[in-house]
């Protein structure tokens, strides 16, 4: 596997409709969400908000509610929906072998954030 991606978890490691989080030292920990459709998301876990863990949200289909406020957050854009305005970092992911990858230069931006 290149260097230009790290291993966070298995796929198995979040079941389907939740997400599961990644500390960055000295940054924002990243949550994973995995959809019930069975796709993978990663977004820095804070809502644009009031910084609620987005981690602790429902997810619906390709968004997720923050669990502070209900904003709705897209899992593919981070961008808040309806009326609300601002927009949460996503991180680039794959997965390969049965495992979730991040991006390695999205994950220490954060950290340099």
């Amino acid at each position: 596997m290149s260097a230009d991606w790290v291993s966070v978890c298995g796929v198995d490691a979040i079941e389907p409709g939740m997400a599961g989080t990644v500390p960055v030292d000295g940054a924002d920990e990243i949550a994973i969400f995995h959809t019930s459709g069975g796709a993978f998301y990663a977004l820095v876990n804070k809502c644009p908000h009031k910084g609620g863990p987005l981690s602790q949200g429902i997810v619906h289909g390709d968004s997720v509610s923050c669990p502070l406020h209900n904003w709705r957050i897209s899992l593919l854009s981070g961008q808040a929906l309806g009326e609300d305005k601002g927009c949460t970092p996503t991180i680039p992911l794959k997965i390969e072998a049965g495992q979730v990858w991040l991006d390695r230069a999205a994950i220490l931006a954060r950290a340099g954030a």
